[in-house]
């Protein structure tokens, strides 16, 4: 799809298939409004003052143009008041505009945008948004189906941005918010892929395939024997079930001088999850598949900032496995020695995310990090508590969770800090062993946080808990996020605004 911008002087006379121009609640006209108006014999101000759009935020009306008429079709899109303008607005502006898009089969479209955008919300950051939203609609998963559903009709979308906005400007931000949706989608795909095909072999060949994309980008594949041989008996101990070896996946991306420390991203690649011994119920366990999303995003995000070309150094890391129950699996009651030399009770084995990171935390310190997240479909517990709005975000350093929350709210994709009190660690104390693998039911993905925390000590560390948010069950399908988020953060990192 070609997402683009354009200087449009006469805008009566640009000829497109679908004319979009927003309408305020307060149903006064913009420029781009007033002159498609006045072009189309008083047709917007028809529509408005036979109540057929009130100008509330996402409300869209198609109408009709002349049949000589410049444009074909006039898409009115409410954006409520145009002083409180902002994220959320922006967000239900955007979804608006795709769905109605991709309602009337529209294969070319122009936005005129004089009149979006506030104090709160620019113009810019709403291009970059929209721009993501279709890439994003764009997306088909075929790879297993003969017959893929039917693709966005849209193919060319041109921006006019009026004297708010350069075309220089407007096509940076369009870029960006392409680039991103560009990574969602790769995380989408991942995720959405069956287990027999999406294991760690594949998810280490698919880092193989990123490196040779970007000269900057590096990766290393560590096998079981090497993961033996730095002590990783918590990851092994995963993996002990399946017949796929685990992969410790080690992308290095390197965008700035040698002396800049690195931000790693980790994220769980649990490529299917039957639970081990601590087998699951059968129902939605196919969804299993999706216990890779934090996997998932971090190639998302890589695949993200290469084609920014972000001045910042990045190391991804990816914990990949499956977890299956077999004659050598690890059993409940199992004690094992992680990398970092602490001794753990495996009294779950479904709670096998955290083992699996928890040797890639330790491993993430040779690395000098200047900070540390972690990406996790960790704990059910996290559904319970958030549903799928934000995901959680447990952190030892407040300025790390503050940059964290700011880059959620700018991208719109949004998280929630929960506490890492001393009090809960208790709750992971055994008898057998220097720590449990579970705490109990209470209190569940805050205790899964705090069995991480003991293995984050010497860096700056957050965990994103994305089990409410990496996929959705009807329709099923993985999100992409928080690809979105985790990009603007690096992008506030590297200086970019």
């Amino acid at each position: 799809m070609e997402i683009t911008a354009r200087k449009i002087a006469n805008i009566p006379a640009h000829k497109t298939s679908c004319a979009i121009v927003t309408i305020a609640k307060s149903r006064k006209l913009s420029e781009a409004a007033k002159a498609i108006d006045s072009a189309q014999s008083g047709l917007i101000s028809a529509a408005l003052k036979h109540g057929e759009i009130s100008g509330n935020a996402g409300e869209t009306l198609m109408l009709h143009g002349a049949a000589d008429a410049a444009s074909a079709r006039i898409l009115l899109v409410g954006v409520g008041s145009s002083a409180k303008f902002d994220a959320a607005t922006a967000r239900k502006t955007s979804t608006a505009i795709v769905k109605a898009l991709r309602a009337g089969k529209c294969k070319e479209a122009c936005l005129h945008g004089t009149g979006l955008g506030s104090s709160d919300y620019s113009l810019g950051q709403f291009c970059e948004l929209l721009s993501r939203d279709l890439s994003l609609a764009s997306y088909v998963y075929s790879e297993t189906v003969s017959k893929p559903r039917p693709a966005l009709p849209l193919r060319k979308l041109v921006v006019n941005g009026g004297d708010e906005l350069t075309v220089r400007e407007a096509n940076k931000f369009l870029n960006r918010g392409q680039y991103v949706g560009d990574g969602m989608n790769i995380a989408r795909r991942l995720g959405d892929l069956p287990g027999n095909i999406c294991t760690p072999t594949f998810l280490a060949s698919e880092a193989r395939q990123l490196a040779k994309s970007s000269a900057k980008l590096s990766t290393r594949i560590l096998e079981e024997k090497d993961m033996l041989k730095l002590g990783m008996g918590a990851l092994l101990s995963v993996s002990a079930g399946s017949d796929q070896p685990a992969k410790l996946i080690q992308m290095q991306y390197k965008g700035a001088a040698s002396t800049q420390k690195p931000y790693v991203l980790v994220g769980k690649g649990i490529t299917f999850d039957s639970g081990g011994i601590s087998l699951k119920p059968g129902a939605k366990m196919d969804e299993m598949k999706y216990d890779m999303c934090g996997a998932a995003s971090v190639f998302g995000t890589l695949t993200a900032i290469i084609a920014m070309e972000l001045p910042i150094n990045v190391v991804a890391l990816v914990a990949a496995s499956e977890n299956l129950p077999n004659g050598r699996a690890t059993k409940p009651g199992d004690v094992v020695t992680s990398m970092s030399g602490q001794t753990i009770e495996i009294l779950n084995t479904d709670a096998e995310g955290r083992l699996v990171l928890c040797d890639t935390l330790t491993y993430a310190e040779r690395f000098k990090p200047a900070a540390v997240v972690d990406i996790a479909t960790l704990t059910g517990a996290c559904i319970v508590a958030l549903g799928s709005q934000a995901s959680a975000m447990y952190s030892n350093n407040d300025k790390l969770a503050e940059q964290l929350n700011s880059a959620g709210e700018i991208s719109y994709d949004r998280v929630w800090r929960m506490p890492l009190w001393e009090e809960y660690q208790r709750q992971i104390n055994t008898p057998f062993a220097d720590i449990a693998n579970v705490g109990g039911p209470a209190a569940g993905s805050i205790t899964a946080a705090c069995f991480l925390a003991r293995f984050t000590e010497k860096y700056h560390w957050a965990h994103l808990d994305i089990a409410g948010s990496a996929w959705n069950s009807a329709p099923k399908g993985a999100t992409g996020r928080p690809v979105a988020m985790l990009t603007r953060y690096l992008m506030d990192r590297a200086g970019i605004k």
